[in-house]
């Protein structure tokens, strides 16, 4: 079965890890109400273990909190335990049955144990939600991705449609320009596999110089899976003007080195620093990536038995990766 629901990647271009707080459709009391704060800054610092105990207790204040709900199952979601962010998520979207956000975020909880099952059934139910999430905001250009890379990636038998996700990549670019152009790009790297007419939308996005990071990163990945370190740079240094301090910066930078053959030890301390400072978050390049691209790196340096490590820790963090797979059973291959 097809992957049925955006990668990583794709997802962070459309969806900021920190999604707006939404007031829930019940009265949150003031000790609630300051438990998720609480519970979102924990979360946003990628300790969910510590999220979830916080939500836990103002569920168990506040059982009709739907916002209490929803982070609740964010934070499941995050530890990729899908089944009780499935079930968290529908208490979010049974209580504010109108909430654009819960749906979608119900729509990848679903989408995650779906691609983890091999469920028809589960991915049926991820396109309604996805579609739900559209109908009740057709703004919501997040859900609209996320119903694209569903139609892109699904077979037919459960609502896999590129025509559907073509009216998605229209409909995104009459909201907004440059959101247009990177679901054009993904529609032309995905579903027509025509990556020259991807990188023309990718290069749009780059002269329309957007005010957000988010764009430049979607940016970079492409240039990364291309093999294009100049790129790479052209696209961290536009989202350096918008987010100096960000920490992809350095992944990307790291990535670029490492393709050009250069500033091996700078690359490998920019991306030690990424695993060991960074929570590995959904919406941003996994620790399995980092892990990845340091066994290139320590390939490129002719240290087979490092890259081989670190292609096992990857492998380990995220057993579904091709590249690193196939880099290992190379090094194996030539070490007998």
């Amino acid at each position: 079965m097809a992957k049925i629901i955006p990668a990583v990647l794709s997802a962070a271009s459309v969806a900021m890890f920190v999604a707006p707080r939404l007031a829930s459709s019940a009265v949150v009391p003031g000790d609630v109400s300051s438990s998720i704060h609480a519970a979102e800054h924990e979360f946003n610092m990628g300790n969910y273990s510590q999220a979830i105990r916080t939500l836990q207790s103002a569920v168990s204040q506040s059982p009709s909190n739907a916002e209490a709900c929803y982070w609740l199952g964010r934070s499941y979601y995050e530890m990729r335990d899908y089944d009780n962010a499935i079930a968290q998520a529908e208490k979010s979207v049974a209580l504010d049955a109108k909430n654009s956000l819960y749906h979608d975020w119900l729509g990848r909880a679903y989408g995650g144990k779906a691609d983890r099952d091999h469920s028809f059934f589960l991915a049926r139910k991820v396109k309604k939600e996805f579609e739900e999430a559209v109908r009740l905001d057709p703004s919501n250009i997040s859900a609209r991705r996320d119903l694209e890379g569903y139609c892109i990636d699904a077979p037919w038998i459960v609502g896999g449609s590129k025509d559907e996700a073509n009216a998605q990549v229209t409909a995104i670019a009459a909201i907004d320009p440059v959101a247009g152009h990177l679901a054009r790009a993904e529609f032309d790297r995905d579903a027509l596999k025509k990556d020259d007419l991807a990188e023309s939308e990718y290069r749009q996005v780059l002269a329309a110089r957007p005010r957000q990071d988010e764009p430049y990163f979607e940016v970079a990945q492409f240039f990364a899976e291309k093999n294009k370190p100049s790129d790479i740079e052209a696209a961290i240094a536009e989202a350096r003007g918008v987010s100096p301090n960000d920490p992809r910066l350095e992944f990307y930078q790291a990535v670029a080195w490492v393709l050009a053959g250069a500033e091996f030890g700078r690359a490998e301390e920019y991306l030690k620093s990424y695993l060991a400072s960074t929570p590995d978050r959904s919406d941003w390049p996994s620790h399995a990536q980092a892990r990845e691209w340091l066994g290139r790196l320590y390939e490129a340096e002719g240290k087979p038995g490092e890259a081989a490590e670190q292609y096992r820790a990857a492998l380990q963090l995220d057993p579904g990766m091709k590249e690193p797979r196939e880099r290992l059973q190379q090094l194996e291959k030539t070490s007998h």
